[in-house]
């Protein structure tokens, strides 16, 4: 297996085979941000692969101002689920010696039980591979768990890093959320 960024033809198969299908319309940052952000280098697509075959993804948001990166994305292809990938794609990335921050999407009040449980699952796979539960905060207009993976970082500056790293312009973003806050939607929903 080889991890490596995806070329700019990849990232286009990427965006339409696997983005836009596992994650829901609010959540998908419009692919000419992407590039845009990727133009500024301010964006890397990690692939998995097995020789051409794509097996899984991670999305890193950076900043040359800002120590912490944001862990935007990370999935496995649907025919390669549940054989360990995604936690090997993080221990790759946690091994590149930068501190990350994820989110992962908080339990709904009033949702399905099923639906709360995968919420659950996802939060306890971060904590599994080494992630700390930090801080609930929202973005696209839904509620997430902030994890870390910054061991040498306090608290208040990883929200300081992760609030900055999408800008001032991002009105759907509150670091940290407060009890009885929500987000809006974000601008491509508008």
């Amino acid at each position: 297996m080889e991890f490596r960024l995806l070329n700019e033809n990849e990232i286009r198969i990427w965006y339409e085979t696997e983005l836009t299908r596992t994650f829901i319309p609010q959540e998908c940052k419009p692919l000419e941000d992407i590039f845009r952000l990727i133009g500024k280098e301010r964006y890397e697509i990690w692939g998995l692969f097995d020789s051409t075959s794509l097996l899984g993804y991670a999305c890193l948001w950076k900043s040359p101002d800002l120590a912490l990166v944001l862990l935007d994305y990370l999935g496995v292809t649907a025919a390669q689920r549940n054989r360990g990938l995604g936690g090997q794609m993080l221990h790759l990335l946690q091994a590149q010696g930068r501190p990350l921050v994820t989110e992962s999407e908080l339990p709904v009040e009033g949702d399905s039980e099923e639906e709360n449980a995968i919420r659950r699952r996802r939060i306890a796979f971060y904590a599994r591979h080494g992630f700390t539960a930090a801080y609930p905060m929202a973005t696209c207009g839904m509620a997430w768990q902030a994890l870390t993976f910054a061991p040498d970082m306090a608290t208040d500056e990883i929200m300081r890093q992760h609030r900055a790293l999408y800008g001032p312009a991002r009105t759907d973003v509150v670091v940290p959320l407060g009890e009885g806050e929500k987000a809006e939607m974000p601008y491509w929903m508008k």
